[in-house]
């Protein structure tokens, strides 16, 4: 049986991650958000032809990237529901 890694933590402590981690996630999607902008702006000024698609492919592995910090917020959503928090 694997053993919580948030179980030890306090609830202020607790609370302050969670809140941290949605930042992070909020921060980044803005940025991804630019980030596609950007690439949409290049591709319809200079044309399909004139542009590779692997410029796309940091815009595309990003969300797969960002996995393992979903998860995280997940199980500390979790955790925060089970200790009858906000």
């Amino acid at each position: 049986m694997t053993k919580n890694p948030f179980g030890d933590l306090t609830d202020e402590k607790l609370i302050k991650r969670k809140d941290l981690l949605k930042g992070i996630l909020i921060g980044i999607a803005i940025v991804w958000l630019l980030i596609a902008l950007f690439f949409a702006y290049i591709f319809f000024t200079r044309g399909f032809k004139n542009n590779s698609f692997i410029v796309l492919i940091p815009l595309l592995t990003l969300p797969i990237t960002l996995l393992p910090t979903f998860i995280n917020l997940n199980f500390l959503n979790k955790e925060i529901k089970s200790r009858n928090l906000k």
